[in-house]
């Protein structure tokens, strides 16, 4: 997996939608004085008395109006859910409704932001294009490596959240330019008063994986001064393939079906008479095999040919090869019992400090000083197995003497300027990699009354700052290139000719040293542990106002007005054999540095036209505008406009439409060249005449490349920044529209609320990156191939047949999102307790996207990492001290279908699925429905508090597919919205004093 970039029904859904978990279609008010968590306030909660602020609008308003579903989640359910962190339920399915996120199953692959980093987006569009918030301000990215452009969920106080509230929509004239798809808002507890001390445990069934949690909170209030705070520490331990069911014997070719063990193409091992396991195409690597040119040798088992170019040591051997015999694509050996030791899910322990108060100087407007602080450590680290191969030079004394003088390649990375006479595949084992970051804000303001009527300004600065370490252990291509230039002694040993550096020579070419039998001290010479600095920087100061302006028939009209200034750093040291390019087959980096500055101007007005007529509840509007300049990218206005009606009580209407405007980030900007490093087999066209497509096949052969080709380098992946090549800033439009009712039902049967919202957003000349895999795939399997155009110009095949692609930052030309999202939520009085039922179901009509503007969009709709529907639901009963809590979360299947390029068959260029034709009919892509289930029981006594319950209550493991063409963990596609660890018990103790 290393140096992968990572690429990433109708019945059914409205049975589900009775039973469906979401939150409520409108959320909790942002109170200052609630205690407990309560049924979100609607449209209707009229003449509470007090102001309050509801995320996604800057104005204080007398009650509760939102014109966009607003998703909450409180504490309780947090806790009654069994989520071991804030950030787990951040990426929980009620939030991301089936967009895969970026957490610890990801080890193994280069991500935005550096292993052990969790990030979350909304509606599919990626981390940079959400907003989290931490109490309404903007929180700094952190992460390690260049690429470090999103707030990592890790370093948020988990013991002192009250509640997240999520804003499914754009609110860039709002919160600025990120808030693409929308804003998630994460609100402590401003009221704690004394000491809560808590401690949560989650234990996987199958006893590796725990993840313990301990935190302290305190809260104290005076007359007129306040002081809150907590720190918390929070570590989870590995999950290994090893550990898991999942991991240890992947098969690969062709699966006929969900749990199907074999299917029509797949290998058949002749030693066992079953499918492999860990061959080429499932994540084996070739190890214990020697490469040399083409040759007569004793075929081993199974193989029917006569020549090969791979080898492997057997001393009962003959022929031309004595002591080696021949393999093929599939016989060749690709499983080391270490590779067990790679990671499913990586540890991680982070400890995190939070403080925030404030006072009351009685003067400046009754002005109130506040002030907040935040600190936080995460220390990750993940292991990698790695395959190190050895290239002889023609002639070299360290190759027998039968393969000396020949050429298996032409490639000369690290033989010494010659070519290649043959190639070790030798498993090496595993390494370890680490990193170790530090994210710290320090922020304050003053906030009083102007002293015109109710209105109020409020004066904020904050600085913020990242400092991270990483630590990556890897071989040195200039040390293996110095140990590999030797001379033979008299006594026929081997020694470099370089002895600088303590130079080990390089072992000679035999059965141990392809097996991987290297002496310590070898190891220890061509390793070092490379060591980078990541340092991220932000200041943001503002400035604002709000209040009334004049009366209206339905309320007071109200305006807010401000200006936000905001500085960016990046400065990311890659250690110096990083930069030099002297790390054999990872990914190398440059230094990636850049600033940016924006300023904004921004203003908001909400005006209540009409309330309490003839079918005409209520009527409101809000409208909002920004202007943003960057320094790098120049100024645009961005704009949004809403409306709420509701023509009797209990019954809304609402509707929004906006644009964004977001300069790239700072790493898509200046991110430092980048070199990575595929295998062999990751070139489309290696052994293509074993392939079941013609298409492919027709594409390669057109290429040039022979029928009996055989991929003999490693791809070469090229990264960087695009401020270089004319990258342009992102544009976006946002449209939505939903009815809400929320009647209290007759006969005492309770209360229910319920929603339907349509959404629609439109991303132009989106800044991303494809991915090295997702380029060689469009390339070549392309239905109008062409070698100089479309995909292909990203990809160059040299004289040699070594393929570099080129994978730098540019805009994709559209990207859209369409769907609905239905919300539901009952409350009951029943048996003398209280019963409450939520339910989301979320259904995508679209999911599509295009590079050129000339192109048809590909949909990806309803394929595995782009799932058309999913859906939550959540049950509780309260009765007297006792809690009873029963959720769960579906996931829709995928149909057996791959995105690919396809021609359009409809007017409007989008591509019908139903019309699809596959490129690679043979892979078995389809998922069933996938469904966790989670139920817990909670006991309240008064100081204490005990949760018990179980995730994933049935033990459901990830559905399967063939391997090939998505990243696998076993035959399990990597997606965050599967469950790998499995059944989990957990248990949470709170006291409070």
């Amino acid at each position: 997996m290393n140096g992968t970039q990572l690429t990433l029904r109708a019945s059914t859904a409205l049975s589900a939608l009775a039973l469906a978990f979401a939150t409520a279609p409108l959320a909790h008010a942002q109170t200052t004085n609630s205690d407990q968590a309560t049924p979100a306030p609607t449209a209707s909660d009229e003449g509470a008395g007090e102001t309050i602020v509801v995320t996604g609008s800057l104005i204080r308003r007398d009650n509760f109006s939102s014109a966009e579903p607003l998703t909450v989640i409180t504490r309780d359910e947090m806790t009654a859910a069994g989520f071991s962190s804030v950030s787990d339920a951040l990426q929980s399915a009620s939030v991301t409704q089936g967009s895969s996120q970026i957490n610890n199953y990801y080890g193994g692959y280069v991500v935005d932001g550096g292993t052990g980093v969790n990030t979350v987006g909304l509606r599919g569009l990626g981390a940079t294009r959400t907003l989290v918030l931490l109490n309404g301000r903007r929180l700094s990215p952190a992460g390690t490596r260049g690429s470090v452009g999103s707030v990592d969920l890790n370093s948020i106080p988990d013991a002192i959240v009250k509640r997240i509230e999520v804003l499914k929509a754009g609110a860039s004239s709002i919160y600025g330019s990120d808030a693409v798809a929308g804003v998630i808002n994460i609100l402590t507890d401003e009221d704690l008063k004394g000491i809560v001390l808590e401690a949560q445990t989650n234990v996987p069934g199958i006893g590796d994986g725990t993840a313990n949690r301990l935190s302290a909170s305190f809260g104290a209030h005076g007359d007129r001064w306040r002081l809150i705070g907590s720190v918390d520490y929070y570590n989870r331990s590995r999950i290994t393939l090893g550990d898991s069911k999942l991991g240890k014997c992947p098969i690969g070719g062709y699966l006929s079906g969900e749990g199907t063990a074999m299917g029509s193409g797949d290998y058949i091992d002749p030693a066992t008479g079953q499918p492999g396991c860990w061959t080429l195409d499932n994540g084996g690597l070739t190890i214990n095999t020697l490469g040399v040119p083409t040759r007569a040798a004793q075929a081993a088992p199974g193989e029917t040919a006569a020549t090969f170019n791979r080898l492997r040591p057997n001393a009962a051997a003959t022929g031309g090869t004595p002591g080696y015999e021949g393999v093929g694509y599939y016989t060749r050996t690709t499983f080391d019992p270490a590779m067990l030791g790679e990671e499913v899910v990586t540890p991680l322990s982070t400890l995190t400090g939070f403080l925030t108060g404030s006072y009351d100087l009685h003067a400046l407007g009754d002005a109130q000083i506040y002030v907040e602080a935040l600190g936080n450590r995460r220390q990750s680290s993940n292991r990698l197995y790695r395959q190190l191969t050895l290239d002889y030079a023609t002639g070299s004394p360290l190759v027998p003497t039968i393969f000396r003088n020949g050429v298996y390649s032409a490639a000369t990375d690290i033989s010494n300027g010659q070519t290649v006479a043959a190639r070790s595949f030798i498993g090496y084992g595993l390494t370890d990699n680490s990193q170790d970051v530090y994210t710290y804000r320090a922020a304050g303001g003053l906030r009083g009354n102007l002293g015109v009527g109710d209105w109020r300004y409020d004066a904020y600065g904050s600085y913020s700052w990242m400092r991270a370490r990483y630590d990556t252990e890897t071989f040195r291509t200039s040390k293996l290139a110095q140990s590999l230039n030797v001379v033979q002694n008299a006594d026929g040993s081997f020694s470099c000719v370089d002895p600088s550096n303590g130079c080990v020579a390089a072992p000679a070419i035999n059965a141990a040293s392809i097996g991987g039998n290297l002496s310590q001290a070898y190891r220890d010479f061509i390793t070092d542990d490379v060591i980078g600095r990541t340092h991220f920087d932000e200041i943001t100061g503002s400035f604002n106002v709000n209040g009334s302006l004049f009366k209206l028939p339905g309320g007071s009209a109200k305006a807010a007005l401000g200006l936000e200034y905001r500085h960016d750093s990046l400065n990311d040291q890659p250690g110096a054999a990083s930069a030099a390019g002297d790390m054999y087959n990872l990914t190398a980096a440059t230094p990636t540095v850049g600033t940016d500055e924006v300023w904004e101007a921004y203003g908001e007005l909400y005006l209540p036209v009409l309330a309490d007529l003839p079918f005409i509840k209520s009527l409101s509007f809000d409208g909002s505008g920004r202007y943003t300049h960057y320094r790098s990218y120049g100024g645009q206005w961005t704009y949004k406009g809403s409306v709420n009606y509701e023509p009797i009580k209990n019954v809304g209407f609402r509707a929004s439409y906006g644009t964004s405007y977001r300069a790239p980030a700072l790493f898509e900007q200046y991110l430092g060249a980048t070199s990575g490093f595929y295998s062999s087999s990751y070139d489309p066209c290696d052994n293509y005449a074993a392939s079941s497509s013609a298409i492919l096949k027709a594409n390669c052969a057109a290429a040039g490349l022979p029928a009996n080709f055989t991929q003999t380098n490693g791809v070469t992946v090229l990264t960087a920044g695009g401020a270089s090549t004319g990258l342009k800033a992102e544009t976006s439009k946002n449209f939505s529209a939903g009815v809400v009712v929320n009647p209290t039902l007759p006969f005492g049967l309770g209360k229910l609320s319920a929603s339907v919202d349509y959404f629609n957003i439109e991303v132009d000349n989106e800044v991303s990156r494809l991915g090295a895999a997702a380029l060689l795939g469009l390339c070549y399997n392309a239905a109008n191939y062409d070698p100089n155009g479309g995909y292909c110009r990203f990809v160059d095949r040299d004289s040699n047949n070594a393929v570099t692609v080129l994978d730098n930052y540019i805009n994709i030309s559209t990207d859209k999102r369409k769907g609905w999202e239905f919300n539901l939520r009952y409350q009951h009085e029943l048996f003398g307790g209280g019963l409450t039922l939520d339910g989301m179901v979320t259904k995508y009509t679209e999911q599509s996207s295009r590079l050129f503007a000339d192109e048809a969009l590909i949909d990806s709709n309803g394929t595995i990492l782009s799932p058309d529907w999913s859906g939550s639901f959540n049950a509780s009963y309260r009765i007297h001290a006792v809690t009873l809590h029963y959720g769960l979360d579906w996931i829709a299947g995928s149909s057996n279908k791959r995105v690919a390029t396809y021609q359009a068959t409809g007017s409007d260029g989008v591509v019908d699925q139903a019309t699809l034709t596959t490129l690679l009919d043979n892979y078995y892509l389809g998922t069933p429905d996938y469904f966790l289930h989670n139920a817990s029981i909670q006991y309240d006594i008064g100081k204490y508090e005990l949760t018990a319950g179980v995730r994933n209550l049935f033990d459901t493991a990830p559905p399967t597919i063939t391997s090939g063409v998505y990243s696998l963990t076993g035959n399990s596609p990597l997606y965050s919205g599967y469950d790998y660890t499995g059944r989990t018990f957990y248990l949470n103790v709170t006291a409070r004093f």
